[in-house]
């Protein structure tokens, strides 16, 4: 079976994994992702940080978010462009006004300024112990990764509960692979070699 035909019949299965892994965490899990966090990967001073918001039964990373901008992070998110291209990023505070965007999703508006992160939060449906992610499909977060990465060194994160992995995911050539998996339950470090962006 081919990675693509793979996915395909993973998807569902890992919606329903996440909606029994949203309910088994309750409504303290994002507040638990923070602290593990904090604990497993201390950001150096002023990193901008890329978050998300949060669509119905994903882990909810704003608590941590919060933290960030306490401590004097620049926080971004994400913002869909287009079909088939990267992602941008619009700078964001806490109790910022925002626009309704693609997808119904919550995003700053055009007068917010861009800038590019060296921290990514990423949402997704299901990963495993080797840094590999399923997401919805589109592909933006792919894209959006190999850009940056092209760029210069650039941390991601899969934000998730702990209850979304899985034994090993299907892999095409132009998936990109995350660094860390954090979870109401703790902080993953997965197999793929990275950069060094947290604070010694």
């Amino acid at each position: 079976m081919s990675p693509v035909a793979g996915k395909r019949g993973l998807r569902e299965l890992a919606r329903g994994k996440r909606r029994a892994a949203a309910a088994a965490a309750g409504n303290q899990a994002g507040e638990r992702l923070r602290q593990g966090f904090l604990s497993a990967l201390p950001l150096p001073p002023a990193q901008v940080v890329a978050g998300y918001w949060p669509m119905p039964e994903e882990i909810d990373v704003r608590p941590l978010m919060t933290n960030l901008h306490l401590s004097g992070h620049v926080l971004v998110l994400p913002v869909v462009v287009g079909r088939g291209q990267p992602l941008i990023f619009r700078r964001w505070r806490p109790s910022m006004a925002l626009d309704a965007g693609v997808y119904g999703i919550s995003v700053p508006g055009a007068e917010a300024p861009e800038a590019t992160p060296g921290v990514l939060l990423v949402p997704l449906l299901a990963f495993d112990g080797e840094g590999r992610r399923l997401g919805h499909g589109a592909g933006y977060y792919d894209r959006t990764l190999a850009m940056l990465r092209a760029g210069g060194d650039i941390l991601a994160i899969g934000a998730a509960y702990a209850g979304q992995r899985m034994d090993s995911l299907p892999e095409e050539a132009s998936d990109q692979r995350l660094d860390w998996v954090v979870t109401e339950e703790g902080a993953i470090r997965t197999g793929r070699v990275m950069p060094c962006r947290v604070a010694t």
